[in-house]
C-alpha cells in the first residue's frame, strides 16, 4: 500500500477499465501472439472513467511507463532490452498485483540476485522501472530455460512425477535426479556458473518422469 500510495502521488498509475477478453482482442495479431497492454485507458478522460465507473466497471491500476526501453544485463541470457508495458500493479479487486508485490517483497527481504524460468524475461523491464521509480536497489537477473514436458509444454502436476517424492516413489534418488539436472544445463560439473548453461529448453522424455 505505500509503494502504491507513493506511485500514485508521483502521477505514475491511471485507471484501466479494461477486461483480459477486451485486451486480447485488442492486442491478438492474426497468428495469435498476444503483445502488451495497448494503452486504451492510458489517456482516458475524468468523465469517461466516471461513466465506466457509474456503469459498474472497478478499475485495476496500471503503472505509466511511458514506454521506457531497460536494458538489463542477465546472468544467463545476457544483454537484453525491452520496453517496459504499462503493468498492472493494483488489481480492480484491491489486491496489489504480482509485478509490483514481487518488487516490494524482493526489496524488504534483501533480495539481490533473482533467478528464474525465461518465460519471465519480458515482464523485467516494468519490474525495473518500479524499483526505480520507488528508489529500490534493482536485483541482479538470470533467467533460466524451461523444463518441458514430453509432449513440449510446460512442465506441469499434470504430467506425473514432477517432485522428489513422486520419484522416490520410482525409485529415483535425489543424487540422481540433481545428476540429471545438472546434465540438462550442459555445463559439466560446473552448475553455479550460470554464463555457461543452455539457452534453450530442456524436454524430458518419458522414461524421466
Amino acid at each position: 500500500e505505500d509503494a502504491l500510495d507513493r506511485l500514485r502521488r508521483q502521477d505514475l498509475v491511471y485507471p484501466c477499465f479494461c477486461t483480459r477478453a477486451e485486451i486480447r482482442a485488442a492486442v491478438s495479431a492474426p497468428h495469435g501472439i498476444v503483445s502488451g497492454y495497448p494503452g486504451t485507458c492510458r489517456e482516458l478522460s475524468a468523465a469517461a472513467a466516471a461513466g465506466l465507473r457509474d456503469s459498474g466497471r472497478r478499475p485495476a491500476l496500471r503503472l505509466h511507463a511511458d514506454g521506457a526501453v531497460v536494458h538489463i544485463d542477465d546472468l544467463v541470457a545476457g544483454r537484453y532490452s525491452g520496453i517496459a508495458d504499462d503493468v498492472v500493479v493494483e488489481r480492480n479487486d484491491g489486491v496489489p498485483a504480482y509485478n509490483l508485490a514481487v518488487v516490494v517483497d524482493d526489496a524488504d527481504q534483501g533480495v539481490n540476485e533473482v533467478i528464474r524460468g525465461d518465460d519471465l524475461l519480458p515482464v523485467t523491464p516494468p519490474q525495473v522501472v518500479l524499483h526505480q521509480h520507488l528508489g529500490l536497489a534493482v536485483p541482479v537477473y538470470g533467467h533460466v530455460p524451461l523444463v518441458l514436458a514430453p509432449d513440449g509444454t510446460r512442465l506441469a502436476k499434470r504430467h506425473g512425477a514432477v517432485t522428489l517424492a513422486d520419484l522416490a516413489v520410482r525409485g529415483r534418488t535425489p543424487a540422481q535426479v540433481r545428476s540429471m539436472m545438472i546434465d540438462s544445463l550442459e555445463v559439466g560439473g560446473d552448475a553455479g556458473d550460470l554464463r555457461r548453461i543452455r539457452r534453450t529448453p530442456w524436454q524430458l522424455r518419458a522414461d524421466q518422469l
